[in-house]
Parts: structure tokens; C-alpha cells; sequence
């Protein structure tokens, strides 16, 4: 029975002094409890409500298995939730709620672009409607707390989870991720229409060796901390509620058994005061790992390193009872990680609002403005990499061939981990494409490679040619050796090409693959990654010219499989010039930042505010945008720095600002970015920030090339 009148039910108190008084009214068995998250599956429903009756149970995941994001799972249902929920309430001594966590990766009912996608976009404010619209409808369905964003950066697309990050430029990813946080949580968790985030994985799992997934990382300190701790700081300083610790080893640590990086860096030095949950069972294996000896030492070593919850293995709920009693791990590391759970549900309302409303959903979920933005997005993220003069297409055209493998799929627009969309509410590109020309004649073909194909492109007047991957070849678990199309996609882009029609290959795709062949042969190349629930008429919108294709590569594209890992910040060496390949070029086949538009765009006149600064000084850089085309458009203006001398090796030049600029033909426009010691200072050694004095070189323009450049000194 629930006590009378107790502080930790009183809405009026700080959640901090809520907190203590819960605390000291729990039985040790009650805080294990609240660290321990488990998942409902039939054959273990009845186990798993008798153990939250037992005050056994602080969290579910809702989700089947350990391969959530490759597999089909239960849809999150508002009366299940409920029903396991009135139990923790209204059963237990002191009615504590359960706080439910889902994958709701690129949206929920209303399935976003891949979060790669939305990195293409250069636009934090749509990032941040797209989670704000995916938490709204989450929330509906009875998930307080999603498991995104993912901020690993990526400079290995063979790695199947670059579908769910930002790219490889630590910058941009920051900006989304405190784009994404408060997209997901507002300014009050508790709304009704946010969630809880969590920034993972936590932390440098994107440099896996070989681009396999749960692999070994070797990164040194500094390029931790000038990469890839940057987003994660960024999420934390936005205030994210959680955070995920990774599968990997970095450096010989297993993530989920790091002292240093969970609480000397995450906690202490970026300030983190939320709480730190395990990926799914890798508390447990630690044992694989070879660090622990069985899953009683690796819940002592989770534990005592920074890990506050335990997804799904049960090694805190089975052992820190006897840990604690034999003084194995400490009381007030137990007692800290209880207290940062238990504040994640009072921030969120859990102890006021436990229950969702069952007819909530119907309102929200899918909802004709969540669709609008949808496509709007899909169309913004595409990325436009080459085109002869082709598109947009005119609307007269007679017949239209929609082709290729991906040309009817449904599924695969969705791209990996989508739980709760609705496949039959996709539709094809065959379809979008038709509804947009109804007065076409549209040609298809089944979805085998055939000589059918070739046979409708043959009697078209323009062909678009759909080609990719399907959503099961990329995500959790999904590696490739080789960046290549699938089998025979290649052979079909050259057979097209050879009946001398105009055509458009359109990618769909999770992560960059080798175009060599489509790069040269096709009228046009269009990227339009996994584009969700409407990205099929978001694609027929850039083909006909009623959307401008927005996107420019987060990441960079290689020419070869043998180019990885590639990336555009890399740092000076000592031979540029002869740090080549035999057999092909050593650049890329696209740069970071690159993407064409519809129009013409030319930079000029670049204008640096102060040629001299202090370190902690600030200036403006800035130039002269004109569209130099014959309609409107919009470019990305992008703002690259090089600390032209510095104490350590540092890259070639990095991201420092982007702005969308949108200009009607002939005109121009200023834009500018500000500079401080944020973007002028980097981690030197023994792990300390420093802006150093000397020049430094500033580039402004259209992508990582970019050539119009300026310089300024910073003083002692």
C-alpha cells in the first residue's frame, strides 16, 4: 500500500528533494530494482509481472530481441503498457512507476528519412521537428523514453549502423544532436507530447575495426576528444536525459566496464546528470570480453565503472544484492545510480501522469501534417550528384519508364529500424511517380532483374531507373566486405545506359556505396537514402521540379571500398603530395558538403571583421552569396577553418558553420558565421582545451573544396 502524504508525491517539491525522500524510504532489494530493465515476451509475461509486484523491475524495453532494428516487432500497444504499469503503481509498497524505452529512431507511425538523411539536410530546425513530431506520436503509443539519438561518428560506411548517425564531421553532428535532444524533449520532458532521449552509443563505436559491428576501437585520447566525444558533449550540454553505453572495447576497455569514460569523463568532466543505461545485455558480456569472469563480476565492474540500468540481462537484478552485502561494490555508488533513474521519472511526470490515454494515438499518429513534413523532408535530404541537363522532368512527358529493383519495394524506403510504421501506407515509386503525371503512361516491371525491364525502357521517352539496397542490407548487424551495389544492379545501370534513353538512377541506400558506373553513364544521379513513410512522393516531387533536391553528403563518398575509412577532416601528414594510390585516384568520387541543385550559386567577396583577435575573442566571417541560375533555389553555405600551425597535427580544415541560403535568379546575399574560441580551439595533450596563437586560414563556400578563403591571427 502506497503511504500517505509522502514528500516524493508531492508534485510542489524539487525533484531533487522528491529524490532523496523516495531514497530513503527503499529497501536495497527496491533499488536494484529500479536498475533493472527487462523485456515482456509471452513466455516470460507472468515471471515478469510477478517481479515488478516485487518492486523487481525499474524499466521495459519494448522490444522482442536483441536485433530490434533487422527484425519485425510487437507494435508498442497503449493497453499492454498500461496494464503493466497499474501494477507498479497501484501493487507495490511505494508505487513507483515504470519508465517504458523504444527504438524511435527516424520517427515512430510517421516514418522519417534515415537519421543519416536528416544529416543531409544542413538544417537543425526540420531535425528537430522530425524528432519533435516522433516524439508526439511515441508518447501517444506509451514510450516515455526513446534510444536515440545515435552520435557515433562514422568514417567507415562497411559499418551497417552509419545508417543511424549524423555522418562523419564532428561539428555537424553536435549541432543535430542538440537538434534531436530537444526535438525529443522540449523544454519540460513531462509534456505530454516528449520523451525522454538518449545519446548512444556512448563512445567511440563508429570506429569499430574492419566496419564490423560490436568490434574492437582503437582511438587515441585526443581524437576522442576532438571527435568523437564532440556530439555527445554537445547532447549532454542540451541537457539529454541518458545515455547508452556501446558494445565495443576502446582502447582494451569494454564501454560498458569503463570507469575512465563513463564516470571520469561522461559524469565528472562533461557534467552528465542523467543516468547511464547498458546497450541490450552488455553488462553480461563483459564475460565475452574477457574482462569478468562471470556475470557477477561484470555486474560489479558495470556498476562501479558508470552504468546506472541493466537492459535485459538481469546480471544487476541477479548479483549487486550479494555485492552489497559482502561490500563488494559500494553503497553510494548504488545509491547515485538509483537516485539518477528515479530523477528521469520525476522529470517526465511518470509519478503524476503514469497512464497514456488509449485514444490518444488516433489523433496524433500519422496525422496529415506529420505526412506533409515527411515528404517535405524527404525531398530536402535528397542529394542531387549529377545531373546533364535532365531534370527536373517536364510533367508532358508521354511515356515514363519507373524501373529497377527498388522501383515497386515498399519496405525498403523505410530503411532499418522501423517498428511502428505501416508498410501498406508507403507507397512505390512506380505509384508516387504516376499520381504526380497522372496523364503519363507509366511502365513498370516486376521487381526481378529482367530482360522486361530492358524491354519498357526501351518504349519510354525517359526512364528512372531505382536501384539500392534494401533495408535488411544495412542497420544493426548488416556489414558489407564490399561497398558495390547488390549483384547485378551495375549490370542493369550499363544495360540501360546502352539503349541510348534519357535516364535517372535513383539510389536508395543507408550507407555510400561505389557509383563509378552510374556516376558516368547516367543522365542524372540522384541519392535519395531510405526517405520513410512518404519519401516516395518526395522523390517525384525533386524529379518534377516541385521541390528542390536540399541534401549535401554528410559523409564522403569513395571511389573504392579500398578508400575506407575516408574522410574530409583528416589530419596533415608529412608527404601530402605523395599519399596516393597506383591504381586510382585518391580523391573521392563526392565530397563532404556536395550536392547540386536546380539553380546556380557562386561565392565571392570574402570579409574577415578584425584581422587580429585574442584567444577568446570572436570574429565574423563572411561573403557574398549569388544565384547566378535562371530559378530559385537554395545553396548551403558552408564555413571551413585550418589552424594553419598548431602544437599537435590537425586537420586539413574543419566544419565550423553552415546556413541555408535561399535566393531568387540574380540575387545575393550576405552570409556570415561567427568564430571563437568554440571553433578555434581544439584538445591538446593530456586531454586540455586550448586556442593556440598564430594564423589561421578560413574558407567559405559550397562544399569541403570550397577555394574562397581569407586568414586572420590570433594573438597571445
Amino acid at each position: 500500500m502506497i503511504e500517505d502524504g509522502p514528500v516524493y508525491r508531492n508534485p510542489t517539491q524539487p525533484v531533487a528533494r522528491r529524490v532523496e525522500d523516495l531514497l530513503t524510504r527503499m529497501t536495497p532489494a527496491e533499488k536494484i530494482g529500479q536498475l533493472n530493465q527487462v523485456f515482456v515476451v509471452p513466455e516470460n509475461r507472468e515471471q515478469i509481472t510477478e517481479l515488478i509486484r516485487q518492486g523487481g523491475v525499474g524499466s521495459r524495453i519494448i522490444a522482442t530481441s536483441h536485433l530490434a532494428g533487422s527484425t519485425e516487432q510487437q507494435a508498442a500497444e497503449v493497453e499492454d503498457l498500461n496494464d503493466l504499469q497499474r501494477i507498479a503503481v497501484e501493487e507495490t509498497r511505494l508505487g513507483i512507476p515504470l519508465i517504458h524505452g523504444r527504438d524511435i529512431i527516424h520517427g515512430h507511425r510517421t516514418v522519417f528519412p534515415i537519421p543519416l538523411a536528416l544529416a543531409a539536410m544542413f538544417d537543425e530546425a526540420l531535425v528537430e521537428e522530425a524528432f519533435a513530431v516522433a516524439a508526439r506520436e511515441a508518447a501517444s503509443a506509451g514510450v516515455h523514453w526513446s534510444f536515440a539519438p545515435m552520435l557515433d561518428i562514422a568514417r567507415d560506411p562497411r559499418w551497417g549502423r552509419v545508417v543511424e548517425g549524423f555522418g562523419e564531421d564532428p561539428y555537424l553532428a553536435s549541432r543535430l544532436a542538440i537538434a534531436a535532444v530537444h526535438g525529443f524533449q522540449g523544454d519540460d520532458p513531462a509534456a505530454p507530447d516528449r520523451v525522454l532521449a538518449c545519446a548512444k552509443h556512448y563512445v567511440g563505436y563508429g570506429a569499430a575495426e574492419g566496419g564490423r559491428d560490436y568490434n574492437t576501437a582503437e582511438i587515441s585520447d585526443t581524437t576522442l576528444r576532438n571527435v568523437y566525444l564532440a556530439p555527445f558533449r554537445a547532447a549532454v550540454d542540451a541537457g539529454v536525459g541518458s545515455v547508452m553505453s556501446a558494445f565495443h572495447d576502446l582502447n582494451g576497455e569494454p564501454a560498458t566496464g569503463s570507469f575512465y569514460l563513463l564516470t571520469e569523463i561522461l559524469k565528472h568532466e562533461l557534467g552528465f546528470q542523467g543516468f547511464v543505461v547498458s546497450d541490450w545485455a552488455s553488462v553480461a558480456e563483459l564475460v565475452n570480453h574477457r574482462v569478468a569472469a562471470d556475470r557477477c563480476d561484470a555486474a560489479r565492474i558495470a556498476l562501479m565503472a558508470g552504468v546506472d540500468m541493466d537492459m535485459v540481462c538481469g546480471c544487476f537484478q541477479e548479483h549487486l544484492a550479494g555485492l552489497l552485502e559482502r561490500g563488494a561494490i559500494d553503497a553510494a555508488r548504488l545509491d547515485d545510480a538509483v537516485r539518477r533513474v528515479l530523477g528521469a521519472k520525476f522529470r517526465l511526470g511518470l509519478f503524476e501522469r503514469p497512464y497514456t490515454d488509449p485514444q490518444a494515438g488516433a489523433r496524433v499518429r500519422f496525422a496529415p501534417e506529420h505526412r506533409a513534413l515527411a515528404r517535405r523532408i524527404a525531398a530536402r535530404a535528397a542529394v542531387l550528384l549529377e545531373n546533364r541537363g535532365l531534370l527536373p522532368l517536364t510533367k508532358e512527358a508521354r511515356r515514363i519508364a519507373v524501373i529497377g529493383p527498388l522501383a515497386q519495394e515498399r519496405r525498403a524506403l523505410l530503411g532499418s529500424w522501423v517498428l511502428d510504421g505501416i508498410i501498406a501506407e508507403t507507397q512505390t515509386l512506380v505509384e508516387a511517380v504516376a499520381e504526380v503525371c497522372p496523364q503519363a503512361e507509366i511502365l513498370s516491371a516486376s521487381r526481378a532483374l529482367s530482360d522486361e525491364m530492358l524491354m519498357r525502357a526501351a518504349e519510354a521517352d525517359v526512364v528512372i531507373l531505382a536501384v539500392g539496397e534494401s533495408d535488411a542490407r544495412n542497420g544493426e548487424y548488416n556489414n558489407v566486405a564490399e561497398l558495390r551495389l547488390p549483384a547485378g544492379q551495375d549490370e542493369l545501370i550499363e544495360a540501360v545506359a546502352g539503349l541510348e534513353k534519357p535516364f535517372i538512377v535513383v539510389v536508395l541506400s543507408g550507407r555510400p556505396v561505389v557509383l563509378n558506373r552510374a556516376a558516368r553513364q547516367a543522365s542524372a544521379l540522384l541519392w535519395a537514402w531510405h526517405p520513410g513513410s512518404m519519401g516516395a512522393a518526395g522523390i517525384a516531387d525533386v524529379l518534377f521540379g516541385d521541390a528542390e533536391p536540399g541534401g549535401r553528403l554528410p559523409l564522403t563518398f569513395p571511389r573504392s571500398t579500398g578508400h575506407v575509412p575516408i574522410h574530409y577532416n583528416h589530419r596533415s601528414t608529412g608527404r601530402p603530395a605523395m599519399s596516393r594510390y597506383h591504381d586510382m585516384p585518391a580523391t573521392p568520387l563526392y565530397r563532404f558538403g556536395s550536392g547540386l541543385g536546380y539553380t546556380t550559386f557562386t561565392f565571392s567577396d570574402i570579409v574577415v571583421s578584425a584581422a587580429t583577435i585574442a584567444a577568446d575573442g570572436h570574429l565574423t566571417v563572411s561573403a557574398l552569396v549569388t544565384n547566378t541560375g535562371l530559378r530559385a533555389g537554395e545553396t548551403v553555405a558552408q564555413c571551413y577553418v585550418r589552424d594553419d600551425v598548431a602544437s599537435i597535427t590537425r586537420p586539413v580544415r574543419e566544419l565550423k558553420g553552415f546556413a541555408r541560403v535561399a535566393l531568387a535568379p540574380g540575387e545575393s546575399r550576405r552570409v556570415a558565421f561567427d568564430l571563437g574560441p568554440a571553433e578555434l580551439g581544439f584538445y591538446g595533450r593530456h586531454g586540455r582545451w586550448r586556442v593556440e596563437p598564430g594564423t589561421f586560414t578560413v574558407w567559405v563556400g559550397a562544399d569541403s573544396s570550397a577555394n574562397l578563403e581569407a586568414r586572420f591571427t590570433v594573438a597571445l
